[in-house]
């Protein structure tokens, strides 16, 4: 009875024992889960916030600011058009602002609004006389600047402009392309637009002394305007009685000199130049079958390659600090190509 009895006791004894053993196990493999569930939950909120964080910095924009001269017609104007059109492109990864300025105090204050605003790049086109000091206040505080066509004396700025001297070279060629190595070719000068006119009147006489020695070259001064062209022309016209060609270095020029031409009914002209880019001068390419008009390009649409080089420096791209865009020749064989008609400015 008594091993009976002692048999039942370690039985019993030895259940217990089993069933602590059995609850120590259970409650190991809950805390284990407990445990890697909250892991999971903090590595999923960590992956949230970067996917956040990342989210965030994706839709960040790079701001810019555009500066021009307030015109709302011909060349210049042309300058804050494609400079707006490029940052539109751009609207996925760029913030813009436009300003428009009548004289170096207002484009100086809107510099002042521009750091406000945060801009990290100014593109700006400084016709204004006094611009150095503000340009290199903006540079000084972290701003890249881009200028366009115009060249400053500030340490640190960026420019891109088109080839001045380049433009009387393809003008040369052009001509003699054209109506051969001999004839009478008119040359209007621009002796008030200083530098401008001077490269491009190099270009085009040094290429001729060397293509074209014996072209009777006959000089006259006008002005970038269309109805300085037609007045002086109209003259030039009274004065020459056979002109085989005529090398203007501006698209407004020729604009001018083309009214004179048809008001004179003169049909001896077989060339005329330009320079620029004008919508309208390019529609009359096609239109005056009986006379080549070119267009040597120093275009406004050059200001987006100003844009573009602000993102690059941005960036930390290796950038040149100047950048000179060479000529394209536009006739009535490749105008297509250039027509904007969007385009009502220039």
């Amino acid at each position: 009875m008594k091993k009976v009895l002692s048999i039942v006791l370690a039985l019993a004894l030895l259940c217990v024992t089993f069933a602590a053993c059995a609850g120590n196990g259970t409650s190991s493999t809950s805390s284990a889960s407990e445990e890697s569930s909250a892991v999971s939950s903090e590595s999923s909120a960590e992956s949230e916030s970067s996917a956040s964080s990342e989210e965030s910095t994706s839709t960040e924009k790079t701001k810019i600011g555009i500066l021009a001269p307030a015109v709302t017609h011909g060349w210049v104007a042309g300058v804050a058009y494609y400079a707006e059109q490029r940052c539109k492109e751009l609207s996925d990864t760029v913030d813009y602002k436009l300003y428009t300025s009548n004289n170096a105090e207002e484009m100086t204050s809107q510099i002042d609004d521009l750091k406000s605003w945060g801009a990290e790049a100014i593109v700006a086109f400084p016709q204004w006389e006094g611009m150095e000091v503000p340009i290199q206040e903006a540079i000084d505080d972290g701003i890249v600047v881009v200028n366009f066509d115009i060249e400053i004396a500030a340490d640190g700025v960026y420019r891109v402009s088109g080839d001045n001297e380049s433009m009387g070279v393809e003008g040369a060629k052009y001509i003699v392309d054209k109506i051969g190595t001999t004839g009478k070719v008119v040359v209007l000068d621009v002796p008030t637009s200083g530098s401008v006119a001077e490269l491009r009147k190099k270009g085009f006489m040094d290429t001729i002394k060397e293509i074209a020695p014996d072209m009777e070259i006959v000089e006259y001064a006008t002005q970038f305007t269309r109805e300085a062209g037609q007045a002086d022309f109209a003259d030039i016209l009274t004065s020459n009685d056979h002109i085989d060609a005529v090398y203007s270095m501006d698209d407004e020029t020729s604009i001018g000199v083309l009214q004179a031409i048809s008001e004179a009914n003169r049909d001896d002209i077989k060339v005329i130049t330009g320079g620029g880019g004008c919508q309208e001068y390019f529609n009359m390419m096609k239109e005056n079958e009986n006379i080549w008009i070119e267009s040597s390009l120093y275009s406004p649409l050059m200001v987006k390659d100003a844009v573009d080089m602000a993102l690059d420096v941005l960036a930390g791209k290796d950038v040149e600090p100047v950048k000179i865009i060479s000529t394209t020749v536009v006739d009535r064989d490749n105008v297509d190509e250039y027509l904007d008609p969007e385009n009502t400015v220039y």
